[in-house]
């Protein structure tokens, strides 16, 4: 759902919240199911992310409180916005939380990425289940 300059999703995910979090924060597991990069869990860390046609950006880890969110700045110097992931236990599996923020909507290349978000969104977090087979 978009509203403003923030883009929310959310999806449960059979599997625990070990492995979705690995799954976001261990850079061969990241790259299964969405881009490979060089993230670590860290807060202060600067990685990238491989995004193909659309480049590698820059990030840097913003918060974390381990198995229950991952924030991080993304596409620093070209979009300037903000992912943050939330991990709730639910029966099940884990209810995945995310929120892409602080988009300034006024700079002309950031409005056509932010309209684009609610496909591309949905249709990389539908991916991250089938990588969490052998975890």
């Amino acid at each position: 759902m978009k509203s403003n300059n923030v883009f929310n999703c959310d999806q449960l995910v059979r599997g625990p919240s070990e492995a979705v979090w690995k799954a976001l924060s261990e850079p061969e597991l990241l790259a299964r199911w969405w881009v490979p990069g060089d993230i670590k869990p860290i807060v202060g860390h600067r990685f990238t992310l491989d995004l193909g046609t659309w480049g590698i950006q820059e990030c840097q880890v913003l918060e974390i409180k381990e198995r229950a969110l991952l924030s991080y700045t993304f596409a620093e110097g070209l979009l300037n916005s903000k992912i943050t992931w939330r991990l709730v236990p639910e029966d099940g599996g884990t209810r995945l939380f995310l929120e892409h923020s602080d988009f300034d909507l006024r700079a002309p290349q950031r409005k056509p990425a932010f309209d684009g978000m609610s496909n591309g969104w949905s249709a990389v977090i539908s991916r991250i289940e089938s990588s969490l087979t052998d975890l």
